[in-house]
């Protein structure tokens, strides 16, 4: 993991932290999050023996203070103020059967819920007041969402275009789809918007970003995208939308109030993948992932100008981010 500053002479690695606890294995982390109290840094390991972990870090150190086991590859990963940490088990390997989103409580990293989702669960999110969280199954065509005070599903929704419809929040989690493959959203993401009223997922496989009511649990605006939308964010101020587009090399700004793309910035390296967003809404973070042999980078939005203004190199296959704090100039 490295842990980048950004100012006014550009963006630099500060630190650069091993991670991991099986050196035989590729023991990968894939998700991160801060702790609301900005004391402690979570990141996901997403391979394991046999299942994967979350482990706490210290932000004074960069330490361990303890780890909780997971489900199978637990992927995106975020934290409530009341402690509880949500994390989908995107499991990609193996069969393709209903997964999971695991709850833990980060006093004692201890799992105190699984709860079954459907197939592939990826992009876990929280609202604002921490009551909803949201993530999608990328084989199942589903956004789920859970009541995070009672840690169970309370609505599921079908997403694949022409098969749109609520689905029973209990029971089967694979719906019958007709017509070609082609015809599928392949949700990657799920991000609620600032009031909590909306809900935008990335359509991987059609290029669409879906604007979902929260009230009437049916999708609203349809936003045509680049190629391969996966991951998204919402700025503070809740005015904007950044997507970054996996198949297209370039992340997006929308103006939510108009629903129009007001920049494409190219990224510095093939596939863009996590996104974080400074406090002040000025500036997006975002993780790209490389090729081969080529390092990760992480790049540096002025959302305003729409511009990339600066770009350091990090570890290969840059996934998870997350925004730490501002300090004083």
């Amino acid at each position: 993991m490295d842990l980048v500053r950004f100012d006014a002479d550009g963006a630099s690695v500060l630190h650069s932290i091993s991670v991991g606890r099986f050196p035989t294995e590729i023991d990968g982390p894939h998700g991160l999050a801060l702790d609301p109290s900005g004391e402690r840094w979570y990141v996901t390991l997403a391979h394991g023996n046999p299942f994967g972990a979350v482990v706490a870090y210290s932000t004074a150190t960069n330490r361990p203070e303890g780890s909780a086991s997971l489900g199978m590859f637990p992927a995106s990963i975020e934290v409530t103020g009341a402690g509880l940490l949500f994390a989908a088990n995107f499991d990609l390997h193996g069969d393709h059967v209903p997964g999971s989103v695991s709850v833990v409580d980060v006093g004692g990293m201890i799992e105190v819920a699984r709860i079954q989702t459907c197939t592939m669960p990826h992009g876990s999110r929280l609202t604002s007041d921490g009551t909803r969280h949201y993530s999608v199954c990328m084989m199942d065509e589903m956004l789920v969402e859970l009541d995070a005070h009672r840690l169970e599903v309370s609505r599921r929704l079908l997403l694949a275009p022409g098969h749109e419809r609520v689905w029973p929040a209990t029971g089967s989690s694979h719906p019958p789809m007709a017509g070609p493959a082609a015809a599928l959203c392949g949700p990657t993401w799920a991000q609620p918007s600032v009031d909590g009223r909306r809900v935008y997922v990335a359509c991987n496989r059609n290029a669409e970003v879906l604007e979902v009511d929260v009230e009437t649990w049916q999708i609203r605006r349809r936003f045509q995208t680049g190629p391969g939308p996966y991951n998204l964010a919402v700025t503070p101020d809740g005015e904007t939308l950044i997507a970054t587009y996996k198949g297209g090399q370039a992340t997006g700004v929308w103006d939510l109030a108009t629903g129009v793309e007001s920049a494409r910035v190219e990224s510095s390296r093939r596939l863009p993948h996590g996104i974080a967003v400074s406090p002040d809404s000025r500036f997006a973070f975002i993780s790209v992932e490389g090729i081969g042999g080529e390092p990760g980078t992480v790049d540096v939005v002025d959302i305003d100008a729409g511009e990339r203004v600066g770009s350091v190199d990090v570890g290969r296959q840059a996934g998870g981010i997350a925004f730490w704090k501002v300090e004083p100039a």
